[in-house]
């Protein structure tokens, strides 16, 4: 049984059911889903790791530390949960590569 992960990430456009993708191997298996909302990401978590036996999931730096914590009492202690972070160099660039794609000023449809 491969080890099974899954990486969350907020994007402003994100549909969850259409914008998911998984990348396997014999001994690992990753789960890559863009959601909107943490309401979201917490259906997509709880969704995978029932259907999936997703052990681990990865959510992008977007995440606060509530978000974070919803996630975590959502899927209890049989799951990992670990949040991607970068330095301040790191953040200010990936910034302003977000900002140059829309993403601040992009608004989700209705």
């Amino acid at each position: 049984m491969p080890f099974t992960a899954l990486f969350i990430a907020h994007v402003p456009d994100a549909d969850p059911t259409r914008d998911r993708s998984l990348v396997e191997t014999k001994l690992y298996r990753l789960f890559s889903v863009l959601v909107q909302s943490t309401d979201q990401a917490v259906a997509v978590c709880q969704e995978l790791v029932a259907a999936e036996g997703v052990q681990s999931v990865l959510l992008c730096p977007g995440n606060t530390h509530q978000d974070v914590a919803q996630i975590v009492a959502a899927l209890g202690d049989g799951v990992s949960v670990s949040v991607a972070r970068g330095d301040s160099r790191s953040g200010r660039v990936a910034a302003q590569a977000m900002e140059q794609a829309g993403w601040f000023s992009e608004r989700p449809p209705a």
